[in-house]
């Protein structure tokens, strides 16, 4: 079984945890399109692809996928999921799994004002966001919300471009300098379905935040939900977290799998705050919080070689724990140019 992993980056503990779970029974291939990736050196064959923006990036996943024989491909970027969505069908007719969830569940993961609206729809507590300054200033005026405000891109990614108003001078001039700075970054493309509401203002909750890996199977029915507690943060990664087990959190996870059907693995972050708890954004994909649930017990990368080979025999590799810490670190690799 070979797998191919797009957008690789930084992600190289999937790409060790995969080889682990494989076991020699197949080859884990790791794609990017700069050679600096880390990714790339723990991987046992490394592929540098043009950008997910490049015309020709389908073709090339395409050639990857006949060269070297893909039997499943996993996208570790937001930005690509959509672009990996529709030309599922597309990739699938040479003989590989696209694990991706539909068109729809993406959409709404990717548009958070469709996730608002989501949440919303299933009655789960989340942010009050608004989609102009207009209906901000009324809300504010009627006192239905108050500052601080968090401003971020609609579409967007990694915590890109986010910032914090604590008044209305403030909120004036982080929106008017978001659109500006959208125009100008990787968030452009993605926001040209409607650049004039490409930007939400969301009330700001105060209180613990956590992550959650929602697991569903490839078939996208419902698995299990698996929490940590997050103790730092770094570049919009999780840094340090402690792991969770709560019937709540079980029951809400439970809730979004089964009405969201998405595909495989799906990060969720939300809040705790005054005994509430507010959801705030999925990515149906592996996120950056995802060792901390690994190293508790989940072994959702066997679970995954599991259901691929057609073995649903998978609780034994699901032996979540409470209260387990973990801290990531760097380390130093040294890059091939030759």
């Amino acid at each position: 079984m070979n797998i191919l992993f797009t957008c690789a980056g930084r992600r190289n503990y999937l790409i060790n945890y995969f080889k682990e779970s494989l076991n020699g029974k197949g080859k884990v291939v790791a794609a990017d399109n700069q050679l600096t990736a880390p990714s790339l050196v723990d991987a046992d064959i490394a592929v540098i692809v043009p950008r997910i923006t490049d015309p020709k990036y389908i073709e090339a996943l395409e050639t990857i996928v006949k060269d070297y024989q893909i039997d499943a491909i996993i996208s570790l970027n937001d930005l690509e999921l959509p672009i990996l969505a529709k030309n599922k069908l597309k990739l699938e007719t040479l003989g590989t799994k696209v694990i991706i969830s539909n068109d729809n569940i993406v959409d709404i993961a990717f548009d958070k004002w469709k996730t608002f609206l989501f949440f919303k729809a299933l009655a789960i507590k989340t942010p009050k966001t608004y989609l102009t300054i207009g209906d901000v200033l009324e809300a504010i005026n009627n006192k239905e919300l108050q500052y601080p405000l968090i401003i971020k891109p609609r579409w967007g990614s990694a915590s890109i471009g986010i910032d914090i108003a604590e008044n209305e001078e403030e909120l004036l001039l982080c929106y008017k300098l978001q659109h500006i700075k959208i125009l100008k970054s990787i968030l452009n493309e993605a926001s040209a379905a409607d650049r004039e509401r490409s930007i939400i203002i969301q009330e700001k909750i105060n209180g613990d935040e956590y992550g959650v890996d929602i697991l569903n199977d490839l078939k996208g029915n419902y698995y299990g939900t698996f929490v940590r507690k997050k103790l730092a943060m770094r570049s919009g990664e999780t840094d340090k977290a402690i792991s969770v087990i709560d019937e709540e959190f079980t029951a809400l996870g439970a809730l979004i799998g089964r009405n969201s059907g998405h595909v495989g693995n799906m990060d969720c972050d939300f809040f705790v705050a005054d005994g509430e708890v507010y959801f705030l954004e999925m990515n149906p994909r592996f996120g950056g919080g995802y060792p901390f649930s690994h190293e508790a017990g989940i072994n959702t990368t066997s679970i995954y070689v599991s259901w691929l080979s057609d073995d649903f025999d998978v609780d034994k590799y699901n032996n979540f724990k409470a209260d387990m810490m973990f801290s990531k670190c760097d380390r130093i690799i040294k890059i091939d140019i030759k």
